[in-house]
């Protein structure tokens, strides 16, 4: 089993920071996305849709009790992913695991969606 895509469900004005914040900070990019009921966008990995957003005025922070913590990428180049978090003013938490010498970084999307960036051999 694989993971193959994840879905943030919010209202519109929400939606498009998200959108915004995963093209412009992370270098994901809007593509195709079948014509749905609901308005959306689909934000791509090489060839492939891995973030799926979809309008939904039902939810909203804190409608009730959620578990989900984080979800991971691991990637490299993590000066320029850092230049990025800094240029736009995204605060967030380096940690560095020796055992694996791996950096990661802790933090949040507009919605509230908690990240984590793996940088394997990376210091």
């Amino acid at each position: 089993m694989q993971l193959d895509h994840f879905n943030i469900a919010a209202p519109m004005d929400l939606l498009e920071e998200v959108r915004d914040f995963y093209c412009e900070v992370l270098g994901f990019e809007a593509g195709f996305r079948p014509d749905f009921q609901r308005r959306g966008f689909w934000l791509y990995t090489g060839d492939e849709p891995f973030i799926h957003l979809i309008e939904s005025d039902r939810h909203f922070a804190h409608e009730k009790p959620a578990y989900l913590d984080h979800i991971a990428f691991r990637s490299s180049g993590l000066a320029a992913v850092q230049e990025q978090l800094d240029q736009n003013g995204v605060a967030y938490r380096r940690s560095f695991i020796s055992e694996f010498e791996m950096t990661q970084l802790f933090f949040k999307d507009p919605a509230g969606t908690g990240l984590e960036i793996n940088f394997p051999g990376e210091s």
